[in-house]
């Protein structure tokens, strides 16, 4: 006996919203909610299912065409990264059959037909696995290439990743779509007198250098404290260093460093800040110094020029594709060429303003409006 199949008027995407976390939206969530809130707004013609992995914050509910879905149970852990998408998000979408799943953090749906669009923001991990705790680096060295070959399309945030991903995985490149991040409007240039109020509150008039991202080795912020000592010591400067993020895994090289450093007084350590504080402390900052290992893209450098503030960060991986010709690029290896980099931002007015020049062109070629555009365009690919 036959079953006739359910006909649905309108189309229909389910979309993976796991890390859409109030007042925690750090890269992959912030990636999340700002594509999402666009290409929700801009289709209203179309139902999106956004799956959680627990209770989720009714300012996530763009519009009336989102409807939430919570499906057991809490995925943060690689057994439960299997259950909640090998079995709940899976069974959900084989009972429901939607035209789409879309996965804004990479993984994917093995046990289903339904076409899948993943977006895949880097592969730090194939490159530095001893960064990554063996469970987790099991979980992403089986299933990551597998999401992938199973993916009817990937988007990913730089030309770097794409072909990083090609390479790891042997991907088609037709297959791969760049979708670059972009930067909240929030982050704007500020007066001099909003700056002067800043830096009285946070380092009793000192300029400073800032650094923002999760306090990780792959961040390298052991030689990025090293660096700021040798500035110190060269130039007897009053300059402080600031570091916004939350301390991820294996922080206890950064402590120790730390500890070490004879000018580690001058080092402030902020913790995790919401973005519309983050946006004041980013604008009245001297420089970001942003000399990460490993990125897929690297959003504090457009953040940093939106807000008319140089930059300087690693000449490896992705981040000279985001920064262009609009910052000073360094071996992330090299302490001295790091610290030589911040003597040449705080001495020299003229380089300071030709970057903030420089700046305010990179940062037009990217917006969270394009991002959304991009990704929409991918999902469309992927619609059978």
């Amino acid at each position: 006996m036959w079953k006739r199949k359910l006909v649905y008027p309108r189309q229909r995407i389910a979309v993976n919203t796991r890390f859409l976390l109030h007042g925690q939206l750090e890269g992959i969530g912030l990636f999340t909610y700002e594509s999402l809130k666009i290409i929700v707004d801009e289709h209203p013609e179309i139902d999106f299912y956004f799956l959680f992995d627990r209770p989720f914050h009714p300012s996530f509910v763009f519009a009336e065409n989102v409807k939430p879905v919570v499906l057991f149970p809490p995925a943060r852990h690689p057994f439960l990264w299997y259950w909640w998408f090998e079995i709940s998000v899976s069974n959900w979408l084989n009972k429901h059959q939607p035209d789409l799943f879309l996965s804004t953090d990479g993984y994917g749906c093995l046990r289903t037909s339904v076409p899948q669009v993943l977006v895949m923001h880097d592969l730090a991990f194939e490159h530095f696995p001893e960064q990554v705790p063996l469970l987790t680096r099991s979980y992403y060295k089986f299933f990551m290439p597998r999401f992938a070959h199973k993916a009817a399309r990937i988007a990913t945030v730089s030309t770097y990743s794409k072909n990083d991903i090609i390479k790891q995985y042997g991907i088609s490149p037709h297959k791969i779509d760049v979708v670059y991040n972009g930067a909240k409007q929030i982050y704007q240039p500020l007066a001099e007198a909003k700056k002067t109020i800043v830096r009285n509150k946070l380092t009793n008039g000192a300029e400073y250098f800032i650094y923002v991202g999760s306090i990780h080795p792959r961040k390298n912020i052991k030689n990025l404290l090293l660096a700021f000592e040798a500035y110190k010591t060269q130039t007897d400067s009053n300059t402080k260093l600031v570091l916004v993020g939350r301390k991820a895994w294996d922080f206890k090289e950064v402590d120790e460093t730390h500890q070490q450093m004879i000018h580690r007084a001058d080092v402030i350590f902020m913790g995790h800040v919401l973005p519309e504080d983050l946006s004041a402390l980013m604008g009245s900052a001297l420089a970001m110094v942003y000399v990460s290992l490993f990125e897929g893209f690297g959003i504090p450098i457009i953040e940093a020029m939106s807000c008319d503030v140089p930059v300087i960060t690693s000449n490896v991986t992705s981040m000279p594709e985001a920064a262009g010709d609009a910052a000073l690029l360094v071996n992330p290896k090299d302490v001295n060429t790091i610290a030589q980099a911040m003597t040449s931002i705080a001495q020299n007015l003229e380089l300071r303003l030709d970057l903030i020049t420089k700046g305010k062109i990179q940062r037009q070629k990217f917006s969270w409006t394009f991002t959304a555009h991009q990704l929409w365009s991918a999902c469309k690919k992927a619609i059978v």
